[in-house]
């Protein structure tokens, strides 16, 4: 990736920003609109977890890091600190992989 590419993608998005900013002016969205915007980021840290959790070179993988993800999930539906969850789920991928069970 160059930096020729970086600066030109920087730009288109900070285009839709403005635009969506001139369009929309003062006015405000509909509530519906609104809490739905308020999911998005949610949805796609989601996303990107599962993406880079499982998936291989062929296809959907289920290894060491699908396992500390899962202990770091239980943790987390614990309502522990973020910190412990981020230790949890690296404490149980490593020792997943040192007992082998998953490469």
């Amino acid at each position: 990736m160059t930096w020729t590419l970086v600066l030109a993608l920087s730009a288109i998005a900070y285009a839709f920003k403005a635009t969506g900013l001139i369009i929309i002016g003062s006015r405000q969205l509909p509530a519906t609109v609104d809490r739905c915007l308020g999911l998005i980021p949610a949805a796609l840290v989601s996303a990107l977890i599962v993406n880079s959790t499982l998936s291989g070179d062929d296809g959907m993988v289920f290894d060491a890091r699908a396992i500390g993800v899962a202990a770091a999930i239980l943790v987390a539906s614990r309502r522990a600190p973020l910190v412990v969850v981020i230790i949890t789920g690296a404490a149980v991928t490593a020792v997943a992989r040192a007992a082998g069970l998953a490469t």
